[in-house]
């Protein structure tokens, strides 16, 4: 014969809503029944309520990290074609370790569409949210268009502001859409803004080397963001390493 679980008493609901302890809430009377029988320890059963509670609220953090994230899908390392990349495995995982989020670096990803950008920028923003860092993710059009609503009311700041609540801005397919100069402004601002405050992973099919190419702000920014020696970038054919450090000629004419 199964016994039922007596309810908590009115003024442990009370208690425990106003604590927002909603685990312990829902747990407490089957594992107070559980240690009777059992014949539990107070530390036992103390235990087994925080265990459950810091377990769901982890849980629960972790789920809205991954929703504020706004990834278009879901990408690992666990899927990505390793024999498809001439990308060393020591740097890939060097970007596993996550190391560079809390060293405020930019891994830049360059190459030809197809080369594995995007997929490494998204696996490296879920291995991120589950190691419990912010995330948001962004293209880069969609970037410069939440800057560019900031301009009606004067709020651009703001809306700097608030997208560097996250550890790691990742920002992918720049240089698929033009920007104007108020939008590569912008974007300048943006990246002048995050700069040794948080870390700004980017994926673009325009090698830096080609930045002279770009409007004069864009390359500002490119050149902004090979700043760090200690980056990793990434770049060619198959996303092969290169000395992103070095500035290219024409921008340094500048």
């Amino acid at each position: 014969m199964t016994t039922t679980a007596p309810p908590l008493s009115a003024e442990l609901e009370v208690g425990l809503r106003r604590l927002k302890l909603s685990t312990v809430r829902r747990l407490a009377p089957e594992l107070m029944l559980t240690a009777k029988t059992q014949r539990w320890s107070p530390e036992d059963f103390l235990a087994s309520l925080i265990e459950a509670e810091v377990g769901a609220r982890d849980a629960s953090n972790a789920a809205a990290r991954l929703k504020a994230a706004n990834f278009p899908v879901k990408k690992s390392f666990e899927d990505f074609d390793f024999s498809a990349s001439s990308v060393p495995r020591a740097t890939l995982d060097y970007l596993a370790s996550l190391e560079w989020v809390r060293a405020k670096e930019n891994p830049c990803f360059v190459g030809p569409p197809g080369t594995g950008k995007s997929h490494c920028l998204v696996a490296l923003g879920h291995a991120a949210v589950d190691a419990g860092y912010k995330v948001r993710y962004f293209v880069a059009a969609e970037l410069v268009e939440s800057l560019y609503r900031g301009l009606a009311d004067n709020s651009v700041g703001k809306v700097i502001e608030s997208i560097l609540r996250a550890d790691l801005v990742i920002c992918d397919e720049i240089g698929f859409a033009p920007l104007d100069d108020t939008g590569a402004q912008l974007f300048f601002r943006f990246v002048a803004a995050a700069y040794e405050r948080r870390s700004l992973a980017i994926a673009s099919h325009w090698p830096f080397e080609k930045a002279h190419m770009f409007r004069p702000t864009c390359a500002r920014w490119c050149l902004k963001l090979t700043a760090s020696p200690r980056r990793p970038a990434l770049h060619g054919r198959r996303c092969r390493p290169c000395n992103a450090g070095r500035r290219p000629r024409s921008a340094r004419r500048r």
